[in-house]
């Protein structure tokens, strides 16, 4: 153990749970921005960078997930599955500052398989939903960016225009670390890149976004009957989309 301390893997399995050795934590103003300190002395990430952001807003409520990490007391078990912000924050620093591109490409493969554009065929009730609340979206995404996608019927792959690509291509560039990072959570979560982009742009709703992103799974537990199982993946499912977007909004507020 160094003097910094590390804040873990990304998604570590439950046999990773630690045990926490500080007591008190910190935001100190450094360099501009702002780091988390525990018991005076900073946190570092996997790759040895300091956990430093620039919103103070944003690393106060890192401040808050490791004072309650280890059920807030020294000796308590935890994983850096209870550091969702704080693992946020990780791949923003390391990860996607020192090659966006990675993460442009990474969001890009989203595209081809995007959830909103694979419509099913039945039952007539599942169809209607579909329409009623993917195809507005995909007409936003050409409304409101210019971009237009290719929808099918069934489960066969298709691809995406070059031009859609492309577009798709200039809009992540655009985007800051933050909403990069956002967007490598929402989006893998939801599997749309359709749904992140209206997330991160304020259009919709976290919690909607999952919501709709779900439609399918819903729609077959109101026929099937509910599912403990599928429930707790829908759960845990919103659960990421709305850390992606508080992540954000905290990073946004400075």
């Amino acid at each position: 153990m160094t003097h910094d301390t590390d804040a873990g893997p990304a998604t570590p399995p439950a046999k990773d749970a630690r045990r926490r050795f500080w007591d008190t934590v910190d935001v100190v103003e450094q360099d501009g921005g702002y780091v988390v300190h525990l018991d005076g002395r900073p946190v570092r990430l996997p790759g040895k960078a300091l956990l430093w952001v620039k919103s103070h807003a944003l690393a106060q409520a890192l401040a808050r997930e490791w004072a309650a990490a280890g059920q807030g007391a020294k000796g308590g078990l935890f994983t850096p599955a209870d550091l969702p912000l704080t693992r946020i924050a990780g791949t923003m620093i390391e990860r996607i500052a020192p090659d966006r591109e990675a993460t442009v490409d990474a969001l890009l493969r989203y595209a081809d398989g995007e959830l909103l554009c694979y419509r099913a065929t039945h039952p007539a009730t599942l169809c209607e939903r579909q329409a009623a609340q993917w195809t507005p979206w995909v007409d936003w995404l050409r409304e409101r960016h210019g971009i237009t996608l290719r929808t099918t019927q069934g489960v066969m792959p298709i691809s995406q225009s070059p031009q859609a690509m492309e577009g798709l291509a200039a809009l992540l560039r655009g985007y800051d670390d933050a909403t990069l990072a956002a967007l490598g959570v929402i989006v893998p979560a939801m599997k749309s890149i359709v749904l992140g982009i209206a997330v991160v742009t304020g259009a919709i709703d976290a919690r909607r976004a999952a919501q709709v992103a779900t439609l399918d799974e819903r729609t077959q537990m109101e026929i099937w009957g509910r599912d403990a199982q599928q429930e707790a993946m829908l759960a845990l499912l919103e659960r990421e989309v709305v850390e992606g977007w508080t992540f954000l909004d905290l990073a946004r507020k400075g």
